[in-house]
């Protein structure tokens, strides 16, 4: 897959019927299985952080463990090894979110992975519940959580 041939989060030229999610308070109209997995559990946030990830670069199970140790709060929240990633791959692998391709990298083999058309319809579905069920109290655990600025 080339650049210019990769899907982007907000538009595929492959869209389906599921892409149409209305602000429905039925969070499961439109949704995918795999879409309501994602979003019933906190396990969900940490494959769905990985599905984001991918979908910016390509990338193997190494680097995105580092990426992820980056944005840890503690030593102790780490991916200390692959026992943790690679399984979160092969589901979203399994499940056709991404696919690996295998690769010399030097003397190794290293499977490298990238989003499909799905895993970007996928991340769209996301995005599209998490912008049609924003409540005045999610914006201000948001904002009180994760922002930058210090009081």
């Amino acid at each position: 897959m080339t650049e210019n041939d990769r899907p982007t989060l907000g538009g595929s030229k492959n869209r389906d019927q599921n892409d149409q999610i209305d602000c429905d308070p039925d969070l499961s109209k439109g949704l995918k299985e795999y879409d309501l997995k994602l979003l019933r559990s906190m396990k969900g946030f940490g494959k769905t952080m990985i599905l984001w990830l991918i979908s910016k670069e390509r990338s193997h199970g190494y680097e995105l463990m580092n990426k992820i140790n980056e944005i840890s709060p503690s030593a102790e929240e780490t991916v200390r090894g692959p026992s943790k990633i690679y399984p979160v791959l092969h589901d979203l692998e399994e499940v056709g979110l991404i696919e690996g391709a295998w690769e010399l990298h030097g003397k190794r083999k290293v499977k490298y992975y990238e989003v499909t058309d799905e895993g970007i319809q996928t991340l769209n579905r996301i995005k599209k519940v998490f912008r049609c069920h924003r409540t005045p109290i999610l914006e201000e655990f948001w904002r009180d959580m994760f922002s930058k600025n210090e009081e």
